[in-house]
């Protein structure tokens, strides 16, 4: 579970860093002209990376706490960003393009579901 959870935070802080600051150009102008795509703008792109930030940090303090709720309370707003990848994926792409966020969406369920079952 904290491999998992290592790998997520990773992943997203260096995703949402991109999204937000454009700091590897190789990386945002592709993500970026998908945005486009879809008919979001550069101010939507930094509210995802916002979002994504938010996720990571909230599972790091999780993890660092031994606090499970907050680990899946940051897991849950990754899980949403890759249902949303996901929905603009399907919708504008390719499958093969959505293949990350199924990825991380299944990664981020397994963290997120401890929470599902303490709220049912």
């Amino acid at each position: 579970m904290l491999f998992i959870q290592g790998l997520l935070i990773a992943f997203f802080l260096f995703a949402s860093s991109v999204k937000m600051f454009g700091w590897v150009k190789a990386i945002f102008e592709p993500q970026l002209a998908f945005f486009h795509r879809y008919g979001l703008n550069r101010a939507a792109m930094f509210a995802v990376g916002v979002i994504e930030a938010t996720g990571a940090v909230v599972m790091l303090v999780g993890m660092f706490t031994a606090n499970p709720v907050l680990s899946a309370m940051g897991a849950s707003l990754v899980t949403l960003t890759s249902i949303g990848a996901m929905f603009f994926h399907f919708r504008f792409d390719t499958w093969k393009d959505a293949v990350p966020s199924m990825v991380t969406l299944v990664l981020s369920l397994i963290i997120a579901l401890p929470l599902l079952e303490r709220l049912i």
